[in-house]
């Protein structure tokens, strides 16, 4: 693992069947660092977050979470390496039957011995630093698109976790709220010093918020480019790449 990686990647295949989906995928993530992971439809990008996040297991190859290989590692590391991690479903993945506080105070009760009282001051402060703190008590239901991303962004921060990832954070909504959202990951980014790894293929997102950039390819099943947006626009000699970031459609 290198020095000061938060997250590597290392050697990461994964076949559905026979299907090769990721071939040898390798990259670190530093510390308080923005990562964003792009590329085409089907190139993979939604398969290795879940790789990342531990919900399933490579074919071969290593996730490692701030020292643990959460892909051969015992339940109580994979336990540990949860901890230090929050995730933000691109669909935000709210309990509909429960209050947008009570969405919020889920992981902390779960994993937690707090008391009631401490466990409602926390998820006040997590709303609050989300532009929410007055919508405790309403449902999912009863709020916008934005605010449901916030809600869950809330919950992904409920124990303070070092590493966040979020998928596709500012899908689905219009260019105001999604500006909104990406300076809300910012300013997490620069409070709190939280590690971020986006999925996302949002032009505008990924020039806003990505310190560094991966792009996924569908044919080869491996990383064609790595580096700021700005480099990627500008000095790509790769056709897919520079037509991404120039907005210019394939021929």
């Amino acid at each position: 693992m290198t020095p000061n990686a938060m997250v590597s990647v290392n050697s990461v295949t994964v076949r559905y069947d026979d299907d090769l989906i990721l071939d040898g995928i390798s990259f670190d993530v530093f510390r308080k660092e923005i990562l964003v992971v792009l590329g085409e439809s089907g190139s993979g990008k939604s398969t290795l977050l879940r790789h990342m996040v531990g919900l399933e297991n490579p074919e071969s190859g290593q996730v490692i979470i701030d020292g643990i290989d959460i892909s051969a590692c015992s339940e109580n590391e994979f336990s540990i390496a949860l901890k230090k991690t929050g995730v933000l479903f691109q669909s935000s993945a709210l309990i509909s039957s429960m209050t947008i506080g009570e969405n919020v105070a889920l992981p902390i009760a779960e994993f937690t011995n707090l008391s009631k009282k401490i466990i409602t001051r926390m998820v006040r402060i997590k709303l609050s630093l989300v532009g929410l703190e007055c919508y405790e008590n309403h449902l999912p239901s009863e709020i916008s698109g934005g605010m449901k991303k916030r809600a869950g962004l809330a919950r992904a921060l409920a124990l303070n976790p070092e590493i966040l990832f979020l998928d596709e954070p500012s899908s689905g909504l219009d260019p105001v709220t999604a500006a909104e959202i990406d300076n809300l990951i910012l300013d997490i980014n620069k409070q709190l010093g939280t590690t971020m790894i986006i999925v996302t293929h949002e032009l505008a997102s990924i020039f806003a918020v990505a310190q560094r950039v991966i792009m996924l390819d569908k044919s080869t099943k491996k990383i064609i480019a790595e580096g700021t947006p700005q480099q990627l626009k500008e000095n790509s000699d790769n056709l897919l790449v520079y037509n991404f970031f120039n907005r210019i459609a394939g021929t």
